[in-house]
């Protein structure tokens, strides 16, 4: 079963893990100097932030979003366009460390995924099937490196394909999976992350049936969260489309607005990887814990709508942890572990589509010794999702809204 496929998905996979180490080193880097700037500093540090990335994507070019990425992989015959990927690299790397709501996750499936495209032509594959199926390699590769779990970065690079159809590419599943683990080994040797839990929740022991009743009422929780989430983004979308001129404009209008949030809301500065953590191990009353929710949709939605690239996936991920904490706040008695995560699972679901990949993800992420609670919070999340998806590249056709 060893054949020069193995070796190709692998090479693959490496290569999108040493970028992803590299990436993430130099991100880190950055972090460190502007996290150093708080209170009414921010006010001035968030507007140039903006106006930096406004001015890259002005002179390299739109990066491209993961609607675009989708579009390439079902109608390009699975093509990245690699030229995009300065662009992509330098203004997620302000973006994201000058405090944008948006993580990384969005630049290493593009940056990685292309790089599949790439290898493609240099190997002069000709089948439209094998130029996307290492394009697929290519994008689990990067989202398996930043969150350090190989099944649940192959599951992802095909969910997020469709809103219905989980893997559509069955073809790409092995290759997908082999790339994911030779990333994740690279990635983690180089950077020693990713072996252990990201977030240390509260343990929780799955030993009542009535358990399952609670991840049900959780998931629908996440999945009106959702509903509330897409339409704060619509609202944004709407506001800066009105903003006319160049792009630098609305990136700097964007960091002024995420600058008077963090000020007001500290926790809602940066993209939630370390402020999640504070979620978990802090004491917050429910009115807090769902001001910081509402607080951080709005974030998410200015630095995306705003010009900002970076995933989405982290930020709501801490949007469900607020939530669900609240609801233990709010009802003593309720497993606080249970909830956050269930509603993390299912906020997240209910916009991105990707039940499989999201209950293996937070599995690994949170350390849960049960993930069914997840899946079922996370089948919640994709069922009541809006018809039409927040992704609206997920919708192949008109038709694929019946």
């Amino acid at each position: 079963m060893i054949s020069l496929w193995v070796l190709r998905w692998a090479v693959v996979g490496i290569a999108g893990g040493l970028f992803a180490a590299l990436y993430w080193s130099v991100l880190e880097l950055l972090t460190q100097g502007l996290q150093k700037f708080t209170g009414f500093s921010l006010l001035l540090v968030m507007p140039l932030a903006g106006l930096v990335v406004g001015l890259i994507i002005h002179f390299l070019g739109s990066p491209g979003e993961i609607g675009l990425l989708i579009d390439n992989i079902n109608f390009r015959s699975g093509r990245l366009d690699i030229r995009k990927n300065p662009s992509m690299i330098l203004a997620s790397l302000v973006s994201i460390s000058a405090g944008g709501s948006a993580g990384p996750e969005a630049p290493l499936v593009q940056v990685t995924g292309s790089f599949g495209t790439w290898a493609a032509d240099r190997l002069k594959l000709q089948r439209q099937d094998d130029i996307r199926t290492m394009s697929l390699a290519g994008m689990a590769a990067g989202f398996t490196a930043l969150f350090g779990a190989p099944l649940a970065g192959a599951m992802f690079a095909l969910e997020i394909l469709h809103h219905k159809y989980v893997v559509e590419y069955s073809e790409a599943v092995i290759p997908a999976i082999v790339s994911s683990c030779a990333s994740y080994l690279v990635f983690a040797v180089i950077t020693n992350l990713g072996i252990a839990p990201t977030w240390y929740f509260p343990q929780y022991s799955l030993d009542n049936v009535n358990n399952f009743a609670f991840a049900i009422l959780f998931g629908v929780i996440g999945a009106l969260a959702g509903w509330v989430f897409i339409g704060i983004f619509h609202g944004c979308d709407r506001l800066f489309a009105r903003i006319p001129g160049p792009v630098y404009i609305r990136t700097t209008l964007a960091g002024l607005g995420l600058g008077i949030l963090a000020l007001l809301l500290p926790l809602t500065h940066f993209f939630g990887h370390e402020q999640l953590t504070a979620i978990v191990t802090g004491s917050f009353t429910a009115i807090v814990l769902l001001t910081l929710a509402l607080s951080k949709m709005a974030a998410i939605s200015v630095t995306v709508t705003g010009g900002w690239p970076g995933g989405f996936i982290i930020p709501l991920f801490f949007t469900g942890a607020c939530l669900g904490k609240a609801m233990a706040v709010l009802v003593p008695g309720l497993n606080s572990s249970l909830a956050m995560i269930c509603v993390m699972a299912s906020l997240n679901v209910a916009v991105t589509r990707t039940p499989v990949s999201t209950t293996l993800l937070l599995s690994k992420l949170t350390n849960f010794a049960s993930f069914t609670p997840i899946l079922f919070a996370s089948l919640i999340g994709f069922f009541f999702a809006p018809k039409v998806p927040f992704i609206t590249s997920q919708l192949k056709s008109k038709q694929d809204a019946s």
